[in-house]
């Protein structure tokens, strides 16, 4: 029989095979092109199996190594059971739920499970063992529902997963003594695994659901060489110094509380950096022709079933009742524009018409989802309505993307395009909407000539969209900003203008976003500078040193000065040793740490040390203004006195 594969480079072959012949068999034949000792699983025709699998004439196969998304799933799939099966071993009692692959590893759920952190490293070295005896999962097939439910009986959770399969064969895996439910595939051997790692035990509520039962979740990592387990876990390491969770109560920005679960209390410095951040915003949007608008934050039922929104997106919303009236917090701003632009009849010549909104927006999000900054419930979206003709979308979408690059640049902030088109189901408007906008913003992005990827079916229900990917120091990705085209809301609220002619005509819609939500750019700031904030941004940027109480005056007199140039300033005049002060004031990330002593008063001088433990000495103080106004007013990313670079 002939069979088609492809090597890693992309290049199509061609082999015979004798009848039955398995992957496996092919990856042995191949051996000269293919490189055997990476490759994990494979697709047949697109349907990805194990390496066992039989293959039949005219079938076409792709292999998959670790280097693939799809090959860490697999990979950390499979490192799931292993972890299972570690369990099992070591706490017979415990009853096994589900282990996905997730972003970065895998984690295990168990109910009748008990662990202290103590115990993770027990079951780290019984996985190791488990891949030293390096077993070969195999498949196996239920033809039943009922069949898999004998060999599951004793555990009521996989009895519960099997009752809401569909009807038909079911597959599980074995490795050893271990059995598990699952789709696969598999890695063909548990060697494959050569480092692995047991991160941490936290709880999780079985489905996600806080009326289910309480399970006990194990985290873990595995890869295929130690090299890159040990750049994996010093990765964490420095994440964890970065951790916008810890930095920004840490650093007195920002605070979580129970009695508000998943909306943030914003202290003092945390405020400061909102405005500034929100003036630079607010300079770059009125110099791009945008006027601003504030909507209300709730609003009636009626006017989100006319949007669309309750049908498509009300699990997300909180909704209150009043005078017998049902009522939403609004979960976007989009509905508010709707109304504001039906305010008034609308020319031609007004469009494109570019309306901005800082809107505070409600959305529920389970509490295990919530995550600081990034994942909230109460947040500010830094949206924009741009109405406007199909014949202006190239140039407006261009126009964004000039406002993106403007807004990231000033923090140093590299980002990747993304184009998410039509999701499956739950979209509204027509196939020919959802064709003629996407086929825009794409011809934008060709435009742009920026590099792009397809998100296939990732767009909101209303539209297709840009999304735009900040990347941050450690190369991690966050979701920030997007760029959304609408045909369907200006229908929905059948907002017109006036055209050349004399006609009625409908407009179209971008959806707009440079930030995002406000609170999650924050967030990615404190952790893309690990709280070592430019300052022109900075909620720490001068602390004054007084060397003895003799010198606090000079330093009130001081402090004067430069608050009068417009810079936070504060003084330390607690009883510390000067060394405890200084290290207390690079602990908090002042930009610069100013030392007054008998010298200094009598010479009108500072003492200079930046953050970064640099001792510049004594400089006269309208010196030191004078450079660091410039260094503020023209939103340097590195101060003049080092060459510290956040």
């Amino acid at each position: 029989m002939n069979i088609h594969y492809f090597d890693k480079k992309g290049k199509k072959n061609a082999l015979t095979l004798n009848e039955g012949a398995t992957v496996a068999y092919l990856i042995k034949k191949a051996s000269n092109i293919l490189p055997k000792e990476d490759i994990l699983f494979a697709s047949v025709n697109d349907t990805f199996t194990d390496l066992s699998h039989p293959l039949k004439e005219g079938d076409i196969i792709n292999f998959f190594d670790f280097s693939s998304k799809e090959g860490k799933e697999v990979f950390w799939h499979s490192s799931a059971h292993i972890l299972a099966q570690a369990v099992i071993r070591k706490f017979p009692e415990a009853q096994p739920t589900i282990g996905p692959a997730i972003e970065n590893g895998f984690y295990y759920d168990f109910a009748n499970l008990s662990l202290s952190e103590h115990d993770l490293k027990g079951i780290e070295e019984e996985m190791e063992k488990i891949c030293e005896e390096n077993h070969t999962p195999q498949r196996i097939l239920f033809p039943t529902k009922t069949d898999a439910k004998k060999h599951f009986q004793n555990n009521p959770y996989k009895l519960g997963l099997i009752d809401g399969f569909e009807e038909g064969e079911i597959t599980a895996y074995s490795q050893g003594e271990f059995f598990d439910l699952c789709r696969g595939p598999h890695l063909p051997s548990l060697n494959k695994i050569k480092a692995l790692k047991v991160l941490k035990t936290s709880g999780a509520y079985w489905k996600g659901d806080s009326k289910n039962t309480m399970l006990t979740r194990i985290y873990g990592i595995s890869f295929p060489d130690k090299k890159q387990l040990r750049e994996y876990l010093f990765f964490l390491e420095e994440a964890k110094k970065r951790d916008h969770k810890i930095l920004g109560p840490k650093l007195d920005i920002f605070s979580l509380h129970e009695e508000a679960p998943g909306m943030p209390f914003w202290h003092p410095k945390g405020v400061y950096m909102w405005n500034k951040l929100i003036d630079f915003w607010r300079e770059c949007h009125i110099e791009d022709g945008y006027i601003e608008i504030n909507t209300p934050t709730i609003m009636s039922k009626d006017l989100w079933i006319r949007s669309g929104h309750w049908a498509n997106y009300r699990e997300n919303m909180f909704t209150t009742e009043s005078e017998n009236k049902d009522f939403a917090i609004k979960p976007m701003n989009c509905p508010g524009g709707m109304i504001y632009y039906k305010e008034k009849q609308h020319s031609y010549r007004e469009l494109p018409l570019r309306v901005t909104e800082l809107g505070k927006v409600f959305r529920y999000e389970h509490s295990g989802a919530l995550s600081g900054l990034f994942r909230v419930r109460s947040f500010h979206v830094d949206d924009a309505h741009i109405f406007l003709t199909l014949k202006d979308v190239q140039s407006e979408v261009l126009k964004v993307l000039d406002l993106v690059d403007k807004i990231y640049s000033v923090f140093g902030l590299k980002y990747s395009l993304e184009l998410s088109t039509r999701p499956e189901s739950n979209t509204i408007g027509t196939d020919e909407e959802w064709e003629t906008t996407t086929r825009e913003l794409e011809n934008a992005l060709k435009t742009s000539k920026k590099p792009y990827k397809i998100n296939e079916g990732d767009g909101a229900f209303y539209g297709p969209k840009i999304d735009l990917k900040v990347h941050d120091a450690l190369n991690r990705i966050w979701q920030c900003g997007t760029i959304q085209l609408d045909m369907s809301l200006p229908e929905r609220f059948d907002i017109e203008y006036t055209d050349s002619d004399g006609t009625r005509k409908r407009p179209l819609m971008i959806h707009r976003a440079v930030l995002g939500s406000v609170e999650r750019f924050i967030g990615s700031l404190i952790e893309f500078f690990a709280g070592k904030f430019p300052l022109w941004i900075s909620p720490s940027q001068i602390k004054l040193v007084p060397v003895a109480e003799r010198h606090i005056f000079f330093a009130q007199e001081t402090a004067h000065l430069f608050r009068k140039a417009g810079f936070l300033v504060e003084i330390d005049q607690s009883n510390e040793s000067v060394s405890k002060k200084i290290r207390q004031a690079q602990m908090e990330q002042n930009n610069y740490i100013l030392t007054i002593g008998d010298r200094e008063v009598e010479n009108n001088t500072i003492s200079l040390r930046t953050r970064d433990n640099v001792v510049h000495g004594e400089m006269p103080i309208s010196s030191f203004v004078a450079k660091i106004t410039q260094e503020r007013d023209s939103k340097a990313l590195t101060s003049p006195f080092t060459k510290e670079k956040n």
